[in-house]
């Protein structure tokens, strides 16, 4: 009996040892009663996977004074640049399950502190690597290097802020990518009070004493008044959309009369007019001279001189062959009877460059 007493009591000892217990970076001290790492953890209720690291192993002899190290895996979900991706890592702190994942963080934004403890429930993060990008806004191009993990974040970061109305390239929840580019058109709506000018209508009479061709003003058109009301969008200050909502005339306008010819003109000759009783200017090509001079038309006028008709009078010299008024108060055969009395009196010299035409 005295050797069973002995012999037990030695057993006992061997397996009732003082140990070390880390579990996920927690320690305590505990009473072994057991001869294996596995019956230890059997002892503590802790069940290991996979996954998980105990050291020494679970089939390991337990001496007095060890230490059992247990490290549990967790899921690690991180979304790096827009990429999600999950993890699992017995590492306790972020910067080490970075690190151990192959995940450089050098530079970057991070939405959970480095050092903060990884839970055995896991944790989600994102982490934003530093990229360049252009965002234009206001009419300007800013070239940034951002770590703001979306297209929001960036906004916030450079105080841009958005009114309803505007548009953005892309969406706020965009992720940020190297060489974006991200544009902002302000849109500006308005409702605009505008006084405008009404054209003046245009009344034609016939008169039969005037030749076809040959207009004159009788009554001289004023231009009215309105008061438009008009819905106005700007984009970056340009006028995109504009839409009439009303319009009151506040001054109507007085239409201008004019006299239209009838009368059929006489042969000319060639664009001649009334005969000056001189055969050799009377043939001469003043049809070519007006055509250059003023295209043919007996309303032409000049403001350079001003000039006047078809064959591009001043004022004074019309008066010295014997005009009155101006050239365009009168049809084509006089503007041609006054120009042939001018060759009569000066030569073809009075049309520096078109005059050469009478000639062809």
């Amino acid at each position: 009996m005295l050797a069973t007493v002995v012999g037990g009591g030695a057993a006992y000892a061997s397996i009732n040892n003082e140990v070390t217990l880390n579990v996920d970076g927690r320690t305590t001290e505990v009473r072994a009663l057991a001869g294996t790492v596995g019956d230890l953890l059997k002892d503590q209720d802790l069940t290991v996977g996979p996954r998980d690291i105990v050291a020494p192993s679970p089939d390991s002899k337990i001496d007095d004074g060890d230490t059992v190290v247990v490290r549990f895996a967790r899921p690690l979900t991180v979304t790096v640049d827009g990429k999600k991706r999950t993890f699992w890592t017995t590492e306790l702190s972020v910067d080490r399950a970075l690190a151990a994942m192959g995940i450089r963080a050098d530079g970057a934004r991070l939405s959970a502190s480095r050092s903060a403890r990884i839970e055995r429930t896991g944790m989600t993060m994102w982490l934003s690597t530093p990229k360049q990008v252009t965002l234009t806004v206001d009419r300007k191009v800013r070239k940034l290097t951002t770590t703001a993990p979306t297209v929001a974040e960036l906004l916030r970061e450079q105080d841009v802020t958005l009114s309803p109305a505007d548009k953005l390239s892309v969406v706020p929840s965009a992720p940020v990518t190297q060489d974006m580019a991200i544009s902002i058109a302000r849109v500006v709506a308005k409702r605009v009070t505008k006084t405008e000018a009404v054209p003046f209508p245009v009344t034609e009479r016939k008169n039969s004493s005037m030749f076809k061709g040959d207009e004159k003003i009788v009554k001289k058109g004023v231009k009215g008044t309105r008061v438009a009301v008009y819905d106005v969008v700007r984009t970056n200050g340009k006028i995109t959309t504009r839409k009439l909502v009303s319009a009151k005339v506040t001054k109507p306008p007085v239409a201008q009369i004019v006299e239209v010819g009838t009368k059929s003109r006489p042969s000319s000759g060639g664009g001649g007019g009334g005969s000056v009783g001189d055969s050799d200017v009377d043939s001469l090509n003043w049809a070519a001279l007006a055509d250059c001079e003023s295209g043919g038309n007996p309303n032409a006028v000049n403001p350079a001189g001003p000039y006047y008709g078809l064959y591009q009078f001043s004022a004074s010299t019309w008066h010295s062959v014997g005009g009155s008024g101006i050239p365009t108060d009168y049809g084509s055969g006089e503007q041609t009877l006054r120009a042939k009395k001018l060759y009569q009196k000066a030569g073809a010299g009075q049309w520096p460059v078109c005059g050469k035409k009478l000639f062809t």
